[in-house]
């Protein structure tokens, strides 16, 4: 049995005249950057989020870059943000000319580590980024603790965890802003590139808007250096739909989570996540630890099963950074998974046969 790794086809097809629709209107509104179809996109996003303010953009790297750049940070300054994370979080903090500053990631649950951000902070430290990975909440409230006591800023990287909850709380306000990003492949993912910056903040919320658009809060007037971050009107309008659409398809995610427990929890060799007290993940991806990793995904892929690595490079060993970050040994837990870490098929049409397939598999190719 075929069973794809992601599979936004399907997805289409339950919503297909829906999105029709939401496109047509924009087209025939010509209202194709930012505009009135972003912002009930904003409005909405915001109130699921529990959060005042939301300002769409063009990428989630551009909302990490965004928020950096309201904060004021640049050149001198540190920021603090995990290893084991895609690449946008770091390079947000570099792009405004800042160092990151990385930390190892717990042992259980793959996001950042607070006992090692707290020993992270020096005179220089301006924030810190706790990365929601794969669905699953960072521990916010350590984090918070520390930022408190040390004057820091949290910008929560959401990326992957839209919807996500922290003891009963959606992510996003917890820092002083919240970071998502609309890729295609996310739980609520565009038909391009989208972002989001989340916040409760109403100065940074001006200065948001403001630096969407060339630093402008009336047009032909630039109070400060922006950027052009502005998210499309069609994006807007095809997230809109799809945001309604959010709750069941997270729903279905979890389902298929337990399903992957169910299946595999004979197969003793590899490891599966976990989900953390007081989380709701929202498991944009199922990662599981597995020794002979690419024999496995080998076999797979022979079998028509298809699967991904996030990520296959911790950030702090990346040829950008070298000679700026630590080297290899800096953060043993993320290296370490870095060779060990598969992630499943997963997405809200998987059905409970193709999950049956690909842990027979797995079982298969331990049992030979």
């Amino acid at each position: 049995m075929k069973v794809n790794f992601l599979d936004l086809k399907a997805q289409y097809a339950t919503i297909k005249d829906e999105i029709d629709e939401a496109i047509r209107k924009v087209i025939e509104k010509t209202a194709f950057a930012a505009g009135p179809f972003v912002k009930e996109f904003e409005e909405e996003f915001a109130a699921v989020h529990k959060a005042r303010f939301c300002v769409g953009v063009n990428s989630g790297t551009s909302a990490l870059h965004a928020a950096m750049m309201v904060l004021g940070i640049g050149p001198g300054d540190e920021v603090i943000v995990p290893t084991n994370t895609f690449f946008a979080t770091p390079e947000a903090v570099s792009l405004t000319g800042a160092t990151p500053v990385f930390v190892d990631c717990e042992d259980t649950y793959y996001n950042i580590d607070p006992e090692k951000v707290a020993a992270a902070v020096t005179a220089k430290t301006k924030a810190i980024i706790p990365v929601h990975l794969y669905g699953q909440p960072a521990q916010l409230d350590k984090i918070k603790d520390i930022a408190a006591r040390h004057s820091l800023e949290v910008v929560e990287d959401c990326a992957q965890a839209h919807i996500a909850e922290y003891k009963g709380k959606p992510v996003g306000t917890t820092g002083v802003m919240g970071c998502f990003s609309f890729y295609p492949g996310k739980n609520l993912g565009a038909y391009g590139e989208g972002g989001a910056v989340t916040t409760n903040d109403e100065a940074l919320y001006k200065k948001l808007l403001a630096l969407r658009d060339h630093g402008s809060s009336k047009k032909y007037y630039h109070d400060f250096i922006g950027h052009n971050y502005r998210m499309e009107g069609i994006q807007g309008a095809i997230l809109r739909v799809k945001l309604n659409h959010l709750d069941g398809w997270v729903d279905a995610r979890r389902r298929n989570a337990g399903l992957y427990r169910d299946y595999l929890k004979d197969v003793k060799e590899i490891v599966l996540p976990e989900e953390m007290p007081g989380a709701k993940h929202v498991y944009h991806l199922f990662v599981i630890r597995a020794p002979r990793r690419e024999e496995l995904q080998d076999f797979l892929s022979q079998n028509q099963i298809y699967t991904g690595i996030h990520y296959p490079i911790p950030c702090h060993l990346q040829k950008a950074y070298e000679g700026i970050a630590p080297g290899k040994g800096s953060c043993p837990i993320s290296e370490k998974y870095a060779d060990e870490i598969v992630s499943l098929p997963m997405f809200a049409e998987l059905t409970e046969e193709e999950i049956a397939a690909v842990a027979e598999k797995i079982a298969e190719f331990y049992g030979k």
